[in-house]
């Protein structure tokens, strides 16, 4: 099959022709019909995963057709339309008995701990516990972003976040998972201000929702900006961004008993505000995806067209192309979710 594959942390990835993976006796084969670019692949590809091994295939947001089938899978089929959260859990740990897959103690990860989706078939374990059944009507774009940035999006405004109509709501970083946070954070009834250090992104941010957005690069005091837009500070702040300043900024904006939930992965643990959470009683909460038993309700509101995750996919490219895609999420400069598609030709 062709796949993308980088050699070098950080150095040029490319297309080339590598073995079909095979199904193990739990897993499934799936033909990639779309995968999504992501910031967490490109934080691999800069070497930030400690469970990377080289040579590598990245990408793990992704949605195809069931290719074939490990002999001890009962639930899926050759042909079935599917996607999967980018946690793919064991499912007889501990917190996989708990319903908490998505921190699962033997969790696998295409495009960390395996071969990803940059590539025509990608093998995933656990089929029975992992994959979602996509609804009719959707396309393979759309359904590419529902396993990783919207439903970890959805994770974390709705479920580890409380969003309550009628508060204020931060976004720090409108990439794909900030804007599917403005848009879900949105639905609920919040007012939400988007900060964003790019014009696109910020002009993609009120289409879906946002009350306030703001320009990083010239509001000086980003927490102060929010405080005041907010009439005292955010009731929900999210680091959708993931490094020292925005997770700083997200903590600072928050009002007295405010919740910070941080998303956007870290390349370091950074020095968080620990007095202000202290004095101020605020909730400092992590959200790393969503388990795959948990989707439906998000689907339904997808369904119901309450949610438009489609709205948020504003390019598709071909493999060749992807190799610069992922180097070019680096810059955070993009507006919207750039999807693969591994069969299509140029």
């Amino acid at each position: 099959m062709r796949a993308v594959v980088f050699e070098r942390f950080g150095e040029p990835a490319e297309v080339r022709e590598v073995p079909d993976p095979v199904a193990a006796a739990r897993g499934v084969v799936v033909r990639v019909e779309a995968t999504g670019v992501c910031r967490s692949d490109w934080h691999g590809w800069m070497g930030h995963d400690p469970d990377i091994v080289l040579p590598h295939v990245p990408g793990h947001e992704l949605a195809g057709v069931v290719e074939s089938v490990g002999a001890d899978v009962r639930e899926w089929r050759a042909g079935d339309r599917v996607t999967v959260p980018f946690v793919c859990a064991c499912g007889s740990c501990a917190a996989c008995a708990a319903g908490d897959q998505q921190v699962c103690e033997r969790q696998t990860q295409p495009g960390f701990t395996h071969w990803g989706s940059f590539a025509e078939y990608v093998a995933l374990d656990h089929a029975d516990v992992n994959l979602v059944a996509m609804p009719d009507d959707m396309s393979f774009a759309t359904a590419a972003g529902l396993g990783c940035r919207f439903a970890t999006a959805f994770r974390a405004v709705v479920q580890q976040g409380r969003v309550a109509a009628g508060e204020w709501v931060a976004v720090h970083g409108c990439g794909g998972v900030g804007l599917s946070a403005v848009m879900i954070a949105a639905a609920a009834g919040a007012r939400v201000v988007a900060v964003d250090v790019a014009p696109g992104a910020l002009e993609l941010a009120r289409k879906f929702g946002a009350a306030e957005a703001l320009d990083a690069r010239s509001t000086g005091d980003v927490a102060d900006a929010v405080r005041e837009v907010t009439g005292g500070g955010a009731h929900l702040s999210l680091d959708a961004l993931g490094s020292a300043a925005t997770c700083a900024a997200s903590v600072r904006s928050l009002r007295r008993r405010g919740r910070h939930v941080q998303v956007g992965l870290l390349p370091e643990d950074p020095v968080v505000p620990m007095g202000r959470a202290v004095a101020w009683e605020l909730e400092l909460i992590g959200s790393h995806g969503m388990a795959a038993h948990t989707y439906p309700g998000m689907l339904e509101l997808v369904r119901g067209g309450v949610l438009r995750p489609d709205l948020l996919v504003t390019s598709v490219i071909t493999l060749e192309e992807a190799g610069a895609a992922l180097a070019g999420m680096g810059t955070g400069a993009g507006a919207g979710v750039t999807v693969v598609a591994p069969h299509r030709t140029r």
